[in-house]
């Protein structure tokens, strides 16, 4: 093997002419070898490729080298050349290496044989040029767009791939923009639309004459990536639009390319003053009229679809993008410019019929355009609803748009009814045997799905109640009668049913609401079978939670539907459990009221009833269902008003859980090695998360129960770590993986998470303080620190932080002694590298982010050593790739720095002086690190407050030493200018000393703006070459940020419309006012 490395080796060689065969031997070895050939191969290339002279090598190997793959190496050699290091070749070079590249292109290009058989290796080399035309064009290359527009004209092949460079260009220009700066990006496109003409009558050439399949695919493919961005007037004031619909879309061959033209033309936006109106209406006329005739109505989409005859499956697709895309832009123009409606149904008809392909791509983007339809409508009902133009009952002088689409609509309820897919609720299942299952794993993708179709559905009922209520329970009694049973008809229906709660009015779901749900019970009732009766009983129970305000409104049926849920409860089959539990927590959430209200003078509250007959309710519940019960429980007694009412509830809600723990703890006392025990871990445990549910759920007056138990608690706590400690001693740090040991562990974990989940609900802080948690403190803190690595809990630290983040100011003189338990044992574990203990980073960060918000005072009466251990920590934090951790410590680094300038000038100045510069330079560090680039936010923010404290002179004291600089009188600014100037130059030696100058003068000169400050680090990064490639994370705060505003906005939007948010969605201010 020593002699196969020796005899490659001369491929890193140099100073002397390289041997191309023994470079693609090289490669072949790579590709082809095994073993540790291979392996070796793979280190020969990535050394050869990592040497700066890499790229003096492509031209050779490009020109002499008989294998595709090497050609392909020298390429990416060159690829990467270009991104990074372009601008340091003189310009004589730049052109021969154009010259180059491009004699290659057109040599391969020239011959139709050669072209075909080579396009893979033409299609990188079109890369490469384009990726120096990002560079040159048109600064260095003005006649790029002349000379490729002559060429074209010279030979058929080489005008396909012209069109394919035109092509990549577009897109590297419009599309993938944010890879350049965005001075760069505007040169180019200003520069592309103003030289676009020759390239348009290029393409127009074409289409007008070529004959050649190939190059009039191409053509329309590249026409397609410019049609989004050129002047409206090559579309619309030529006969483009004529020649794609007359010309191409009625060709099989390039139907689909020409559909793709279409849609995008059909999607674009232009204002009234355009004057296009009628130039989209008889382009739409136009490509409907053509489609009437390729694919008529009459054809059975859906099996023509399955068998994919024609391509028409591809077909269908394209076309549903057709008419969603301009049907969402311009229907408003097509029912305002021609009156007859023909055409607009036509159009609508179709997206039906495509909408029953089973598909659900297609099915999601049918659905997208619906959603848009019928919200437009039921606005422009609604608006002309409240401005008085029209009565209740639709009646109106100028007919509302929605009597157009009448019929439309109603095939479109029954659509929505048929292909509604499984709410979140449903827990159960048809397998692919047909057996009635669990589901396990819920699909994402199926509950975004739903959430679409239910908004569809809610404005379908909106805009006619009465016709969406005739169409439901017409399709129950064909349930009833067995015409339409199946059990996926069955769900659908009751799947939509519950999708428009609350959309109705208070009457009419009153009525439509009794008439279903006793049709469901008949039908539980007729159906024989256990699965039958398990997907029967699943619909019932996701249709009455799913109408909290009804059941809220009426006790007899709450009642009644209680009883209901409490009988499913016992139901044995797969997922109906846990489907009952889940919709009484919902009830529970929605209802509140209607359980600890008397319904009348003469009867009790109906919590009483459940709290008498919960043993028996429970019975047959798994322990994780009885948590959500007691949730459920605790969720009710939060609503009582009465303090006594409610000490009296918890008590009896807790006289079971409290039983078995006052048994177990009793039995405990008598013999520790009973802790040991399977079955007294799992009853523990069982306990224990159910306190930990009603204290989740109950809120304040959970801590009545809390008294009971917090004295054994912590004992508890105590027998743990002493059963863990004899363990270790004896058997090492291979005892915390013991089963035994685990379980026991896993009874700390509880306590603990008990404790932070107490903190906080708890409203007495100085009783918090001083009284409850001292105790836990104690005992947790001092086994932390005495303990082994491996047998810390990452819980301790999180109880600490919740505590410090809950009692603030109070806490701070327990703050040294917390960081003394605490903090350089955390510190030794997580210090060695990035991976190990997740949990205990997290908790880590999470603590002294408590600490510095709410006992900041605290942590400045640090010793110096452990004050700087602080800082140090929270610089390693933003060093980590995970991206939670590096956030966290970005947000702390920020904050402390906040606090520090709100201190006195003495103690900021010297805070200033100790750690200004170390902490600019690792900020500095992580921002052009590649593996960082998700914390791009907080970097930029940390930067900009450290340039604003010099540039307004806020720093009072030098951040520099007299002794050791040139100038010992200079300011802050001055000497933080050079100093960044030195430390990116030393960084970054490629890049020019203008550069670096342009970008420290816009640090700045712009650190109060942050929106401008952070596009100038931007630009700044994707000049240098670690951000020459993927660049999306630096925009992620624009990105979360514009979410999170279409969310919010959303939200406010879907609360005006009756029915919907979800119940278990609702704002908790209206859960009361829809539920009681």
């Amino acid at each position: 093997m020593s002699s196969y490395l020796l005899a490659y080796q001369a491929i890193l060689d140099f100073d002397n002419e390289l041997d191309v065969n023994l470079l693609d031997r090289v490669i072949d070895t790579f590709y082809t070898g095994a073993g540790t050939e291979q392996q070796m191969a793979q280190h020969l290339l990535t050394q050869f490729q990592d040497n700066p002279e890499a790229w003096t090598r492509a031209d050779c190997i490009l020109e002499r080298s008989s294998s595709t793959q090497s050609k392909f190496f020298a390429l990416r050699i060159l690829e990467k050349f270009i991104q990074t290091r372009w601008k340091v070749l003189p310009a004589e070079s730049r052109s021969a290496i154009r010259n180059f590249i491009g004699n290659i292109i057109v040599k391969v290009s020239s011959d139709e044989e050669t072209f075909t058989k080579e396009k893979t290796y033409v299609r990188k080399l079109n890369m490469v040029l384009v990726q120096i035309l990002k560079q040159d064009w048109p600064g260095s290359w003005p006649g790029f767009v002349p000379e490729i527009v002559a060429s074209s004209k010279s030979n058929l092949t080489i005008c396909e791939n012209n069109m394919n460079i035109l092509k990549i260009l577009s897109e590297e220009i419009f599309d993938f923009s944010e890879q350049m700066t965005q001075a760069k990006g505007d040169s180019l496109r200003k520069c592309m639309c103003s030289q676009f003409a020759d390239i348009y009558q290029l393409c127009k050439e074409v289409l007008d004459c070529a004959k050649k399949p190939e190059l009039i695919k191409v053509t329309l493919e590249t026409l397609l990536k410019f049609l989004s961005w050129i002047p409206l007037g090559y579309i619309f004031e030529t006969d483009l639009v004529t020649i794609l619909c007359n010309k191409y879309l009625i060709c099989p061959e390039y139907r689909i390319a020409t559909l793709k033209c279409l849609t995008e033309i059909g999607g674009l936006c232009v204002q009234e003053n355009y004057n296009y109106c009628r130039k989209f209406g008889a382009m739409f006329t136009c490509a409907m009229t053509h489609i009437n005739k390729m694919v008529p109505l009459t054809k059975d989409f859906e099996s023509c679809y399955a068998t994919g005859i024609d391509h028409c499956d591809e077909f269908l697709l394209h076309l549903a993008l057709f008419l969603t895309s301009f049907l969402s832009a311009h229907v408003k123009v097509i029912e305002e410019k021609y009156p007859n409606p023909k055409l607009l149904i036509n159009a609508h008809i179709y997206l039906l019929k495509i909408s029953r392909v089973r598909d659900c791509e297609i099915f999601k983007i049918c659905l997208e355009y619906w959603r848009t339809l019928v919200q437009s409508l039921y606005e422009d009902y609604r608006t002309k609803l409240i401005d008085g133009n029209m009565s209740p009952d639709g009646q109106s002088a100028s007919r509302p748009r929605k009597v157009l689409y009448k019929d439309v609509l109603t095939n479109l309820r029954l659509l929505m009814i048929e292909r509604m897919v499984k709410p979140e609720e449903v827990l159960i299942m048809e397998n692919e045997e047909g057996v009635i299952v669990r589901e396990f794993m819920r699909e994402c993708d199926t509950i975004v799905l739903h959430r679409n179709m239910k908004e569809v559905l809610v404005y379908l009922t909106n805009l006619d109640v009465k016709e969406m209520e005739r169409i439901m329970t017409r399709k129950l009694a064909k349930q009833m009668d067995g015409s339409e049973f199946s059990w996926t008809n069955l769900n659908q229906l009751c799947w939509a049913i519950g999708a428009i709660s609350g959309a109705m009015s208070v009457e009419s779901e009153k009525v439509f609401l009794i008439e279903v749900i006793k049709s469901l019970l008949t039908l539980c009732e007729l159906k024989p079978g256990k699965d039958n009766k398990a997907v029967i009983t699943s619909n019932i129970i996701y249709t009455v939670g799913q109408y909290p305000r009804f059941l809220g409104a009426h006790y007899k049926f709450l009642k009644t539907v209680i009883g209901k849920v409490f009988e499913f409860m016992h139901e044995t089959h797969e997922g109906v459990q846990d489907m009952a539990c889940d919709t009484f927590l919902k009830i529970a959430q929605h209802c509140k009221r209607s359980f600890i209200l008397p319904p009348t003078s003469d009867q009790p509250p109906m919590i009483n009833e459940i709290l008498i007959n919960m043993e028996s309710i429970t019975s047959s519940l798994s322990p994780c269902q009885m948590n959500v019960f007691y949730q459920a429980i605790g969720h009710l007694i939060s609503s009582e008003p009465s303090y006594t009412i409610q000490v009296r509830l918890m008590t009896k809600l807790m006289t079971a859980p409290n039983s078995a723990w006052i048994a177990i703890m009793d039995q405990i006392r008598q013999d520790r090695a009973s802790l040991e025990e399977p079955t007294t871990i799992k009853i523990l445990r069982n306990v224990l998360s159910t306190n930990s549910a009603v204290c989740a759920s109950a809120g304040p007056i959970y801590g009545i129960q809390f008294g009971t138990i917090h004295a054994d608690l912590i004992n508890l706590y105590q027998v743990s770590d002493e059963i863990m400690d004899a363990q270790i001693a004896e058997k090492g740090a291979l005892a915390v993986k013991l089963p035994k040991v685990r379980a026991v562990r896993s009874i700390k974990k509880d306590i603990l998470k008990l404790f932070e989940r107490y903190v906080r609900t708890a409203e007495d802080l100085e009783s918090l303080t001083e009284g409850v948690m001292p105790g836990i403190m104690n005992v947790a803190l001092c086994h932390y620190r005495n303990t082994i690595e491996e047998a810390r809990d990452a819980e301790v630290l999180n109880m600490t932080a919740a505590l410090i983040d809950r009692v603030g100011p109070i806490a701070s003189m327990k703050v040294p002694c917390v960081l003394q338990c605490l903090f350089e044992s955390t510190l030794t574990m997580i210090s060695n590298d990035f991976c190990e203990y997740p949990e205990h980073r997290l908790g880590f960060y999470s603590l002294l982010r408590a600490i510095n918000r709410r006992c900041f005072k605290a942590l400045l009466s640090l010793e110096t050593t452990t004050f700087k251990l602080v800082i140090d920590s929270i610089i390693w934090g933003f060093k980590h790739t995970m991206r939670d951790i590096s956030e966290i410590s970005l947000e702390l680094c920020y904050d402390l720095i906040q606090n520090v300038s709100r201190c006195e000038t003495a103690t900021s100045d010297a805070f200033y002086q100790s750690y200004y510069l170390c902490i600019m330079q690792d900020v500095f560090f992580v921002l052009t690190d590649t593996d960082h680039k998700s914390g791009f936010k907080g970097q930029t923010e940390v930067l900009a407050r450290l340039f604003q404290l010099v540039s307004s002179n806020a720093i009072k004291a030098p951040l520099y030493d007299p002794a050791t600089v040139s100038k010992p009188g200079m300011s802050n600014k001055e000497f933080l200018y050079d100093y960044v100037s030195e430390l990116m130059q030393n960084a970054f030696p490629h890049l020019k000393s203008a550069q670096i100058k342009v970008f420290v003068t816009s640090l700045f000169e712009y650190n109060v703006n942050l929106v401008k400050f952070k596009t100038e680090v931007r630009d700044f990064l994707i000049q240098l070459n670690e951000f020459a490639g993927d660049t999306d994370d630096l925009y992620i705060e624009e990105k979360e940020a514009e979410l999170e505003q279409q969310r919010k906005a959303k939200l406010a939007k879907a609360l005006a419309i009756p029915g919907m948010v979800k119940p278990a969605d609702l704002p908790s201010a209206m859960d009361e006012d829809g539920g009681s």
